[in-house]
Parts: structure tokens; C-alpha cells; sequence
């Protein structure tokens, strides 16, 4: 039997993605639009979660502009599939730790995050590569200039900042005593909860794109 809480993620990503993924394949004005409305969310759950920690609550928000930035940045200068890859190994990421961790469970991995383990850091490699590769193998692209051993490191790499980006946002969740940083999806806790990956991965792919291409 499915519980509620499960029912209520079920049905708001539901109707979340398609939206999501409308905006992210129109771009221009409506993808500003839509990345304006998160990053209100966003800032307004960490000022939130932060208090008057207020140097936090600056640093914070200054990395979340450069953060933002990196995702426009990365949809308009190379595309919606490139994009969209991006974001699917970070879902998939959280999807493969919270699934891998749950059936296998063992070691917990830290006190920073008490509900992960090492099979969920396991899972959080492992069904992003093999769905991702699928994806790839499916989907017209050059990513990584078809290198297999760079998208191998590619994939394995943003999965890794991904959950690095999750971790930093459990250490602060730990900080405030808090669960989630919100409750503006059902089911699913705040913005910050779903997204705390990718406010990670997306700002480090751009610097590293700066820097080597």
C-alpha cells in the first residue's frame, strides 16, 4: 500500500515535470520566467532556513545568483539536451541513493545526513550511468565530443557534485533542525530539497567550461 506522503510525490512530479521540461525546451522568455520563479523560491527557503545567520544568509544568496547564472548560461549556450542530460543525472542521482539505500541499507555514510549510506552513495553512481548511457545511446549528441572515456568521467563526475550538493544542504537543514527547507512541493519538502544538487553541478560544469573548452 502506498503511503500518502509517497502518493502526494507520485502525483506532483506528475504534474511538475512536463511542465518543467516545457520551459526548458521553449528557452528564451519562458525559460527566464521559469528560472526566475525558482530562484525567488530558492533564495526565500535558504534566507528561510538560515535566520539571522546573516553573513550565511549573504554568502548564500550570492551563490545562488552565480549558481542561476550558470544554469542560463549552460540551457542557451548549448541547448536543451545538453541541458536536460545535466538534469537527469542529477534526478537520477537522488533517485538511485534514496532507492539503493533503502533496499540495501547498510553503513550509514554520515551524521551530517543520518538517512544515507554507503549503498545509496553506490546507487547514486550507478543508475545515472547506466539510464544516462541508455540516453545517450538513444539521443543524437556530441557531448563530452563523443569520447567515451570523457562521458563515462562526465556522468560520474556531476553525479559526485551532485551528491556533494546535497550533502552541503543537509548540513545546513542539520544546522536549523529541520526536515525540509519548505513544503512548496507536495510530497516532496521545499525547492531547495530537490534541487540541491543541481545549484552545485551546474555552476561547477560551467567553470570547468570556462576553463578547459
Amino acid at each position: 500500500m502506498i503511503n500518502k506522503e509517497l502518493q502526494k510525490r507520485i502525483l506532483s512530479s506528475i504534474i511538475l515535470i512536463p511542465i518543467t521540461v516545457f520551459f526548458i525546451i521553449e528557452g528564451s522568455i519562458f525559460f527566464i520566467f521559469f528560472l526566475s520563479l525558482f530562484f525567488l523560491a530558492t533564495i526565500y527557503e535558504w534566507i528561510k532556513m538560515c535566520k539571522n545567520r546573516y553573513l550565511t544568509i549573504f554568502l548564500g544568496i550570492m551563490f545562488l545568483i552565480f549558481s542561476f547564472f550558470s544554469v542560463y548560461y549552460i540551457r542557451e549556450n548549448y541547448g536543451h539536451i545538453f541541458f536536460l542530460f545535466i538534469v537527469l543525472i542529477c534526478i537520477l542521482t537522488d533517485i538511485g541513493g534514496f532507492v539503493f539505500g533503502k533496499i540495501l541499507k547498510g553503513p550509514k555514510l554520515t551524521k551530517i545526513s543520518p538517512n544515507k549510506t554507503y549503498s545509496g552513495v553506490l546507487g547514486g553512481f550507478l543508475l545515472p550511468l547506466a539510464i544516462s548511457l541508455f540516453f545517450l545511446n538513444y539521443t543524437d549528441t556530441d557531448f563530452f565530443e563523443n569520447d567515451p572515456t570523457k562521458i563515462l568521467i562526465g556522468i560520474l563526475f556531476i553525479s559526485l557534485i551532485s551528491q556533494i550538493g546535497d550533502l552541503i544542504i543537509s548540513y545546513f537543514k542539520r544546522l536549523a533542525k529541520i526536515k525540509d527547507t519548505g513544503k512548496i512541493l507536495p510530497g516532496h519538502g521545499g525547492l531547495l530539497d530537490r534541487i540541491d544538487g543541481m545549484i552545485f553541478a551546474f555552476p561547477v560544469l560551467f567553470l570547468i567550461i570556462k576553463m578547459f573548452y
